[in-house]
């Protein structure tokens, strides 16, 4: 899963890339509000993480602007303001929760993640497909009630698809979901992800099917 921090307090902004990259996350920063803007236009994120208070423009002239396109990117927005009024308002714009700094990193984590269950379409905090059952706030994952572990690379995969399953995910949108700017991924290396798992889970009862021309399908078997 990929999200957008527009921050412009560098301190709060790497220690929020850290934590997020920790639990699994590809994350860019962004510092004002003008380059946040340009990159929801170019780019494709499962979250964003919007400062209200901005420079260029501000975080609420960033999120109509979103809105306004009609992008229905799940936005949680921070802000050091005490007016309830701008809590109303970032809402009433279309946000889809607003945490007051100062705040835990433990409570950030878990409303990323109920946020991102949200927007996925996936409520649960168990995912089951076949034998496999995904967890969604630990990111682990079981099949046939033993522990399977998995590198980043194809946990980060096989966790869209399951979000995803039934419904067809091509190579580039899986790139998009997995890595930030700073990374240069091919689709062979998809490829060889999928590859790997269909070794790993081919006990599980589900299985990654091809479509030619278009992309993957996580499918029960």
């Amino acid at each position: 899963m990929r999200i957008l921090i527009a921050e412009d307090d560098p301190a709060l902004a790497e220690a929020l890339q850290f934590s997020l990259r920790q639990a699994g996350y590809a994350v860019d920063w962004i510092n004002n509000g003008v380059i946040a803007d340009h990159a929801l236009v170019s780019g494709v994120f499962d979250l964003l993480i919007l400062d209200l208070g901005l420079p260029k423009i501000d975080g609420f002239e960033v999120l109509r602007r979103l809105r306004k396109r009609n992008l229905q990117l799940s936005v949680l927005i921070l802000s050091g303001r005490e007016d309830p009024r701008e809590k109303v308002q970032g809402l009433d714009l279309g946000a889809d929760d607003y945490l007051a700094k100062p705040f835990s990193l433990d409570e950030l984590l878990a409303r990323v993640r109920a946020l991102l269950r949200r927007g996925s379409g996936a409520s649960r905090l168990q995912i089951v497909q076949g034998k496999l059952q995904f967890d969604t706030v630990t990111r682990t994952l079981m099949l046939d009630g033993v522990p399977l572990s998995l590198p980043q690379p194809e946990l980060g995969v096989l966790e869209v698809l399951l979000h995803r399953a039934g419904r067809v995910v091509s190579k580039e949108q899986l790139i998009e979901h997995l890595y930030n700017f700073d990374h240069d991924v091919s689709h062979n290396a998809i490829e060889v992800y999928v590859h790997r798992l269909r070794k790993k889970i081919e006990s599980g009862g589900v299985t990654i099917r091809t479509a030619y021309g278009q992309g993957y399908v996580l499918d029960k078997e």
